[in-house]
């Protein structure tokens, strides 16, 4: 079975969706998802559930969703054992590993693999990174709820995103893609219009395109957006490109 998580909740088995309908059961599948392989408490789902003030029933009310939800793989996948996939303890349930795909873990498996290779690897770490930033379908976990769980995995994930990117975008303008960078590091900015590292690898691969007036037009917009949104000035390293654009440094070359 495939859980994807990474933009609304996705649920798969071959080549059958599986629709997961309400909330709270959209929210136990993403958290047993996030840790397959390991229980999740009953204490942990409930609050993920109703947070700090939880009905006097919500015990058998979780035990009831849980049920409904085997039910809802079963029926909708055709296949009466797939309720079995969520395996209960003593301590609470969890989702059998070896039985499930999430698009969260091949995620992060895929930069940590990326990250564990030097720089005489350039073209494979860029491999892995697109491979890794390409399973990304909207904001991660954004049908799952406002639980505490969901919140902490979804801010940890967007962070290996970013971090994620930062460094593919790197590895892109080290192996001269600069001009097919352009349009990945608009759709980056614009998604993260506040994020100054993209707006100084964005003007730098303008700049090695030829399109210096570009360049200054897209820092200038920044410079525009942090002063009139935060108070801020640029920092440091994109001030740097700014005047290494204006002196036409050979180093950005």
């Amino acid at each position: 079975m495939q859980i994807r998580i990474l933009g609304p909740l996705d649920v798969s088995d071959g080549d059958v969706h599986i629709r997961i309908p309400g909330e709270k059961l959209r929210a136990i599948i993403a958290v047993l998802a996030l840790s397959a392989g390991r229980t999740v408490s009953r204490n942990d789902l409930i609050d993920e559930l109703w947070g700090e003030k939880p009905p006097r029933s919500a015990e058998n009310s979780l035990h009831g969703h849980i049920a409904r939800l085997r039910r809802v793989l079963a029926v909708y996948s055709g296949k009466p054992g797939l309720r079995e996939i969520i395996e209960t303890s003593p301590s609470g349930y969890a989702l059998i590993s070896s039985e499930v795909e999430v698009d969260a873990a091949r995620f992060e498996g895929l930069v940590q693999q990326a990250e564990s290779l030097g720089d005489e690897e350039l073209e494979k770490s860029a491999e892995l990174l697109t491979t890794a930033t390409e399973l990304w379908r909207g904001p991660a976990l954004v049908d799952t709820g406002q639980g505490a769980i969901c919140r902490m995995a979804y801010s940890r994930l967007q962070q290996t995103r970013i971090t994620a990117s930062e460094r593919l975008f790197d590895i892109r303008l080290k192996l001269n893609q600069h001009h097919s960078l352009i349009r990945d590091l608009e759709q980056m900015h614009a998604m993260y219009p506040f994020h100054e590292r993209f707006c100084a690898q964005l003007i730098t691969a303008l700049y090695r395109s030829g399109r210096q007036a570009d360049a200054l037009d897209a820092y200038s917009q920044m410079v525009e957006r942090l002063s009139h949104s935060l108070g801020l000035d640029p920092g440091r390293d994109l001030q740097s490109k700014f005047y290494g654009i204006l002196r036409q440094d050979p180093a950005l070359l």
